[in-house]
């Protein structure tokens, strides 16, 4: 056995191998289980260094009788990195394991004791899963990963009863501001659900409907009460359940960071100061709650004061919340819920929250809003995805201007998958706009060519696609309040050409099952150029996609063998000694499904 010792000084020998670019971490998004059977490891090199790389595992109580090698295959590139990956089965649920990696006549042996250039006497050293235990592993709703979701405002989506409308509701269309009212409720979500079902919606997102003093409902009074101007109870519990009938989802916002100023509970605190029994449920800094400076003497979502945050490390507070998410989701039988904030409350109160929802319905979808790096939520004891802004900011760049090539946004994909394990980039739920955004055709400067080429990546991409209510029509709109405006229902006022195209795309990533669960890689992605190829892949089936996002037309060639035809027209895509050329105008895409 090489010691420590040994390790160190074999790693300081002359090598071509850049060993400090070697990184793995066990028990993580390295190194992890994906289901009962099967285990996923991962490890890191500098880019274009090392030629192959291969993992090492066997059972450390009989290494002899139960060892294999798995060769690894490159599964991403970025910037400064090569990253690979492989499956491995282990014989009896446990193993250890250890890499090595080969340029030229080259070889480096890595272990959880150090870096060789002799092979190590295994499994001394090396690193260790005990044991592959099913209730410990990341499994998100198997439903999620087929889903083809739909952000819906209630109030700027359709207004279904004007009995309820509040006062002063301005004309449908108007333009939106911060305190305006259109109308919008429920009744009118459930008059165009046939709408959704053709389109080929699966599932509904809804910003908050509970009792609020704001048009965006973010600012709760009464969680256990369904907004009046929106309707009640049973009207919420028709809607889910006619959504229901139509193969459709529905999943609510949870707003639990915060509650509104209004409430109960927060206007008590204003009453009785330090010697409200709520007091305890804020996080008050000084009595007696006040503005200064225009800042509220309390902690709030950002600094609105109309918005104080609940301390969720209070355990009447806690119960409070969690009660509320139990309460809705056995009494409407709902999908899941959106986490608002998600990211401001405590850990524990989201490892609490899932239990007991997913004791309730194993089946419920949990979706945090984290806007950065968001692993340490997505280890399968908080949520099950989280809104994936990052792949949006980096899609729309890449398309919105020539600065960015193909190989720079290649390299930013595959980074981002990499922060988590498959399972979890399989129901990330990417979205390419949303009430808190400008509209994705203005951030895309009115292009509808561009708008098109981010909805077929989103719809062919691994995750779990969320269209924002009227981007398939083309409404348009600036940031907050602008992006928040009223549905355009009068047909000659859509833009028809671009609602055939988000409906063709649906229609494919329902029908090939490889768009919503196969493996995904590049295929071309070179320097200097915008134009890119990319594959989804199974063990039976395998589909490319080639991308213009360029101004000038351009023919891609990529080597591919078997029959191949258009999914999109049908049309047959012939091979000439086994390579395929494509001729794509400015700004548009193919998809290739293999026969």
């Amino acid at each position: 056995m090489i010691s420590n010792e040994q390790a160190i000084s074999s790693a300081n020998l002359t090598t071509n191998i850049h060993l400090e670019s070697l990184h793995h971490v066990p028990h993580s998004n390295w190194a992890y289980p994906y289901d009962k059977d099967t285990f996923h490891l991962r490890v890191r090199t500098k880019k274009q260094n090392v030629e192959r790389v291969y993992a090492l595992t066997g059972d450390k109580y009989d290494w002899e009788t139960y060892n294999h090698e798995y060769e690894m295959r490159k599964i991403g590139t970025d910037r400064l990195f090569d990253y690979w990956q492989t499956t491995v089965k282990p014989d009896h649920r446990r193993f250890s394991y250890a890499f090595r990696f080969h340029t030229g006549e080259e070889t480096v042996w890595m272990t959880e004791n150090g870096i060789f250039t002799d092979e190590p006497e295994a499994p001394n050293g090396f690193y260790d899963w005990p044991y592959i235990h099913e209730i410990d592993i990341f499994q998100a709703p198997e439903w999620a990963k087929s889903a083809v979701f739909y952000q819906i405002m209630p109030e700027r989506f359709a207004n279904g009863d004007t009995s309820n409308d509040p006062d002063d509701v301005a004309p449908w269309g108007d333009k939106p501001t911060r305190e305006n009212f259109f109308g919008g409720d429920l009744q009118g979500i459930i008059d165009h659900l046939d709408y959704l079902e053709d389109l080929g919606i699966t599932a509904i997102y809804l910003t908050p409907i509970f009792e609020a003093a704001t048009n965006h409902k973010y600012d709760t009074t009464d969680y256990m009460k369904v907004d009046p101007h929106f309707g009640d109870t049973e009207l919420l519990k028709k809607l889910v359940d006619e959504a229901h009938s139509k193969g459709i989802r529905i999943v609510l916002d949870a707003v639990f960071n915060h509650i509104g100023s209004n409430s109960p509970q927060f206007k008590d605190v204003i009453e009785k100061g330090e010697h409200s029994k709520y007091a305890d449920w804020f996080h008050i800094n000084e009595f007696p709650v006040q503005l200064k400076e225009d800042k509220p003497n309390y902690d709030a979502f950002g600094f609105f004061a109309e918005m104080p945050k609940l301390n969720t490390a209070n355990p009447e507070t806690r119960e409070y919340l969690l009660n509320i998410a139990e309460y809705w989701l056995k009494e409407l039988g709902m999908d899941g819920w959106r986490l608002d904030v998600a990211n401001e409350i405590d850990h524990r109160f989201w490892k609490e929250f899932r239990a007991r929802i997913k004791a309730i319905n194993p089946d419920a979808y949990i979706i945090g809003e984290n806007w950065n790096d968001s692993l340490r939520w997505l280890h399968g004891d908080q949520f099950d995805s989280v809104m994936n802004y990052p792949l949006s900011e980096r899609l729309i760049e890449f398309m919105k201007s020539d600065d960015m090539d193909a190989q720079t946004f290649s390299e930013y994909i595959s980074s981002l998958l990499m922060r988590y394990p498959q399972q979890a980039n399989e129901v990330l739920f990417n979205l390419l706009a949303s009430h808190d955004t400008a509209r994705l055709l203005t951030q895309l400067g009115g292009d509808k060519r561009k708008l098109k080429l981010a909805v077929a990546f989103l719809l062919t991409f691994t995750g779990t696609p969320c269209i924002y209510y009227g981007d398939e029509i083309g409404l348009e709109g600036e940031n907050d309040p602008d992006c928040r405006k009223c549905m355009i229902w009068e047909e000659e006022r859509q833009d028809r050409d671009l609602h055939q195209t988000y409906k063709q795309l649906i229609r494919l990533r329902k029908e090939y099952p490889v768009l919503r669960t196969g493996e995904f890689g590049f295929l071309q992605n070179n320097s200097q150029e915008r134009p890119l190829i990319y594959e989804r892949y199974d063990a039976e089936n395998h589909c490319t996609v080639w991308m213009n996002p360029s101004g000038e037309p351009t023919t891609l060639a990529q080597k591919l063998e078997g029959s191949w035809k258009d999914a999109l027209t049908g049309e047959s895509a012939k091979a000439d000694n086994g390579e395929i050329r494509l001729e794509l105008k400015p700004f548009s895409f193919r998809i290739l499904i293999k026969e």
